[in-house]
């Protein structure tokens, strides 16, 4: 299997890998592309994340500084706001509903790295996908881990640290974040 596959596939493989630099490169462009159009002008910014992105519904807007490793791996819904600092390691796939929110300096990330320094030394790394549901906020500085889906109608407080799944109609918070409460579906 090829790093990208192995990658693909949820297996460890080289970050190293020459596919997946030139990836990397290429989505560093985008994104410095993107974050050099006019903040204000936001029918060029949506007509750019269309090209960049995996795929993009109605109403869509990320406000500057806009990082990924990938942008082909991230798909949202209709009526999204990434605010200001959005990163998203799209290593694997990002999947967002429709009608969610993020708050400032919030990380998604679908990678992580071995715990061990032999494998770390070696440029090893493992991704899995997160999916985030429909009518989500998601608050301030908040960190989504790999393999998290966020269910539908979700309240991340700020400063949270997504570790494990969260299911519908709840409020989390805290790190690792926990249930608050429940949330009434409308």
């Amino acid at each position: 299997m090829t790093e990208m596959e192995k990658m693909q596939a949820g297996l460890e493989y080289s970050f190293a890998d020459d596919e997946l630099i030139a990836r990397k490169s290429r989505a560093v462009r985008w994104c410095e592309e993107y974050n050099a159009i006019d903040g204000t002008d936001y029918k060029a910014q949506y007509e750019y994340l269309k090209t960049m992105l995996g795929s993009v519904g109605e109403r869509v807007w990320i406000a500057k500084t806009f990082n990924c490793d990938c942008g082909k791996n991230i798909f949202i819904g209709n009526d999204f706001t990434g605010n200001f600092n959005l990163t998203i390691l799209d290593i694997h796939e990002v999947h967002i509903g429709n009608h969610v929110m993020i708050g400032p300096n919030t990380l998604i990330t679908t990678v992580g790295h071995p715990l061990s320094p032999s494998k770390r030394r070696g440029y090893m790394a493992q991704a899995a996908p997160v999916n985030i549901g429909n009518d989500v906020w998601i608050g301030g500085n908040v960190t989504i881990l790999p393999g998290i889906t966020i269910g539908n109608n979700v309240v991340v407080a700020a400063g949270a640290v997504v570790t494990r799944d969260v299911p519908d109609n709840t409020l989390v918070g805290g790190i690792p974040a926990r249930k608050l409460k429940d949330l009434v579906e409308e």
